[in-house]
């Protein structure tokens, strides 16, 4: 079957995943809906308006994410945009009392799940007809600056930075385009624990801001929408009052 407009999104089961992928459906535009648990992502499904298909996937596997591109590919004949999405955190604890496992945890899920995905949308973009698509990658604020306690976040997503450059400049040969969104605050289960107080830098706690996921889903349709001559690299999206700008 051919479509149109087709998209990955992964991290699909909730949040900043949830929201785009149900924004993109409404757009028309295919989706295939990846990410660790099945039941979240039929939720996700079942809110999209359009055409989607269910791939539980764990990023970090090279195996798994291989059969989310040919499933992807056998449903839908095409991959226009990949929204490498999926990531996960640490516990806010002290840098020297994480376990490796959590290190790793972390790198496999942010970067090399990202890394992973990148691949499969080459080898499979440079080779369709019409070739080409768009990569869009969810880095952070983090990506920027840290908050305390967040080594394992915040060094994925300043590689993510990398291979959003990385992605960018090798794609040119096959009209892949790629760029990042750094989202700061916004509305969901991850931030919920800030209306209550979270780590700043002079060691207090306090409260922040937080943003509607609406403002994201916008964002990133707006970087899908583009020409595939014009590229959005990089996109910060934050709630207005958050302390970003003299963080730290």
């Amino acid at each position: 079957m051919g479509l149109d407009k087709v998209a990955i999104v992964t991290g699909a089961g909730s949040g900043i995943g949830r929201a785009v992928a149900v924004a993109l459906s409404g757009e028309g535009y295919a989706v295939a809906l990846a990410g660790r648990r099945a039941e979240a992502l039929q939720e996700t499904a079942a809110e999209a308006a359009g055409e989607t298909i269910v791939v539980p996937t764990d990023v970090g596997k090279a195996d798994a994410v291989a059969a989310l591109f040919r499933a992807t590919k056998e449903a839908f004949g095409r991959l226009d945009l990949l929204f490498n999405n999926a990531g996960s955190g640490t516990p806010p604890i002290p840098l020297e009392d994480l376990t490796l496992e959590q290190w790793q945890g972390v790198v496999d899920a942010n970067l090399t799940g990202a890394f992973l995905c990148t691949q499969e949308a080459f080898r499979l973009m440079k080779n369709q007809e019409p070739r080409g698509g768009r990569i869009i990658n969810n880095g952070s604020i983090s990506a920027h600056v840290p908050r305390p306690f967040s080594a394992p976040y915040t060094a994925t997503k300043h590689a993510i930075t990398g291979l959003t450059r990385s992605t960018s400049l090798d794609g040119r040969a096959y009209d892949i385009a790629c760029g990042q969104i750094d989202i700061g605050n916004a509305a969901t289960e991850m931030t919920a624990r800030m209306k209550g107080g979270v780590p700043q830098a002079d060691g207090s706690l306090a409260p922040e801001p937080t943003m509607a996921l609406e403002n994201v889903a916008s964002a990133v349709l707006y970087m899908a929408s583009l020409a595939p001559d014009a590229n959005v690299q990089f996109l910060t999206v934050m709630a207005t009052k958050m302390p970003f700008i003299g963080r730290g």
